[in-house]
C-alpha cells in the first residue's frame, strides 16, 4: 500500500483514470501503461458491465494493474469490491450510495485506506464527510455512456454549492468529461476530473492523458 491518505489525496485527484477490461480497445495492461506515461495521477479498477471478468480472472487482472500502478507511485483504488481490495492490499475503494457507508469501509480497511464516495446531493456529501470519506466523486457532470446506472446529469452545480458552503473535502468531477469541457469542472472548484472512455477509448491513450493534464494544469492556474 502506498503512503497516500486524506492529507495527500488532493493532488492525486488531478487526472483520475477509471477503467476495466470492457472499456479497453486493447490489453488493459497496455492501456494503463500508456495512460501512466501520459500523466494520470490516480487509477480506479472498475470491472463491471456485460462481459466483465469475474473470480480468478478479475483477481489476476487487478494484481497486474496494481503492480503497474505501484511501480509508478500511482494510487490503486478498487470500485465497490471491498473483498478484492482486502485480498490484494489495494490503496482504497470507491463506493456509491447503494454500498456500505464509508464508516463501515474504514473499519474494515483501516485508517490509512483511501475511501472515496459518490455524492449527488448536498445531504449525501455531508453524510459522507461524517462517515470519514477522504474525497467525493461528484456527478454525473455531463451525459455519459460509460455507466449504465448513472444518475441524472447535474452539471457543476453541486461542486459549486459545496465550495460556496465552505466544504473543503477533495472533490473530483465525473461523468462525460472530455478535453473540451474539463475546464468548467476545474473552475467550479473540483480538484480534478475522472475519465473513463475519453482516455480508454482514445486512438492514443498516452496523448489523450497528456492533453487532459495540460488542460487541467492550465485551468488550475487560471483559478487562482
Amino acid at each position: 500500500m502506498l503512503a497516500i491518505n486524506s492529507d495527500t489525496i488532493r493532488p492525486s485527484l488531478k487526472l483520475y483514470f477509471i477503467m476495466g477490461s470492457i472499456n479497453c480497445l486493447k490489453s488493459p495492461v497496455e492501456v494503463l501503461s500508456e495512460a501512466i506515461t501520459g500523466g494520470i495521477t490516480l487509477f480506479q479498477f472498475r470491472e463491471k458491465g456485460p462481459g466483465a471478468l469475474m473470480g480468478q480472472a478479475k483477481l489476476e487482472l487487478a494484481k497486474k494493474l496494481q503492480k503497474l500502478c505501484w511501480e509508478h507511485n500511482i494510487p490503486f483504488i478498487i470500485n465497490d469490491d471491498i473483498s478484492l481490495a482486502i485480498a490484494i492490499g489495494a490503496d482504497g475503494v470507491h463506493i456509491g450510495q447503494d454500498d456500505e457507508p464509508a464508516s463501515s469501509m474504514r473499519a474494515r480497511l483501516g485508517p490509512n485506506a483511501i475511501i472515496g464516495v459518490s455524492a449527488h446531493t448536498l445531504e449525501e456529501a455531508q453524510q459522507a464527510l461524517l462517515d470519514g470519506a477522504n474525497y467525493l466523486g461528484i456527478g454525473p457532470i455531463f451525459p455519459t455512456q460509460s455507466k449504465d446506472d448513472a444518475k441524472e446529469v447535474q452539471g457543476t452545480s453541486l461542486i459549486e454549492e459545496l465550495r460556496a458552503k465552505g466544504i473543503q473535502i477533495p472533490l473530483v468531477g465525473i461523468g462525460g468529461i472530455k478535453i473540451d469541457n474539463a475546464a468548467s469542472v476545474i473552475h467550479a472548484g473540483a480538484d480534478g476530473v475522472s475519465v473513463i472512455s475519453a482516455i480508454a477509448g482514445a486512438d492514443s491513450v498516452r496523448d489523450a492523458a497528456t492533453r487532459f493534464i495540460r488542460e487541467i494544469e492550465m485551468n488550475k492556474l487560471k483559478s487562482f
